[in-house]
């Protein structure tokens, strides 16, 4: 198969010569470089120093101080997670509560703009109908940053049923 393949390429030098030409000219339309050639349209492949990896999420944290996992649950992450579902463009919605703390991961949809995602999050926050969470408790959206630094989680179990 590779003996015919060389072998055509060998006798046909005007095929050889049009496909290193747009080979050639394939590599320069989509080269990081940014090369104005003048004749070619450029469309180069993004690059960056550390490539965005995760997914688009937002983070609403709420801290209610010496209250049980299961009231955490119960009291705050259920009421803001079905609250945060009618919101356009959520994907998948993940709460973690544990003794005083309750994370919410918001996973939005690929094409939806972060800034745009962190702006309904926060109108939806202001926008909870009075009763809905405990007092003196305060949902607060988390850092403006990506989720590159989630790339593994783990629990440890114990083997015993008690």
């Amino acid at each position: 198969m590779l003996n015919k393949t060389i072998k055509f390429f060998l006798e046909n030098k005007l095929v050889t010569y049009l496909v290193l030409i747009i080979f050639i000219a394939w590599g320069i339309i989509n080269s990081p470089f940014g090369w104005e050639t003048g004749i070619l349209p450029s469309d180069p492949i993004p690059v960056d120093a550390i490539p965005d990896i995760g997914e688009n999420q937002q983070i609403v944290y709420t801290e209610w101080p010496g209250r049980s996992p299961q009231d955490i649950e119960d009291q705050i992450s259920y009421p803001l997670t079905t609250s945060l579902l009618g919101i356009p463009g959520v994907k998948t919605i993940r709460s973690n509560s544990i003794f005083g703390v309750s994370s919410i991961y918001i996973i939005f949809d690929e094409d939806v703009e972060f800034y745009w995602s962190r702006t309904r999050i926060l109108e939806k926050l202001n926008s909870l109908p009075a009763g809905t969470l405990p007092e003196d408790v305060n949902p607060a959206l988390g850092p403006d940053a990506t989720a590159l630094g989630q790339i593994y989680w783990y629990t440890l179990e114990g083997r015993d049923k008690n």
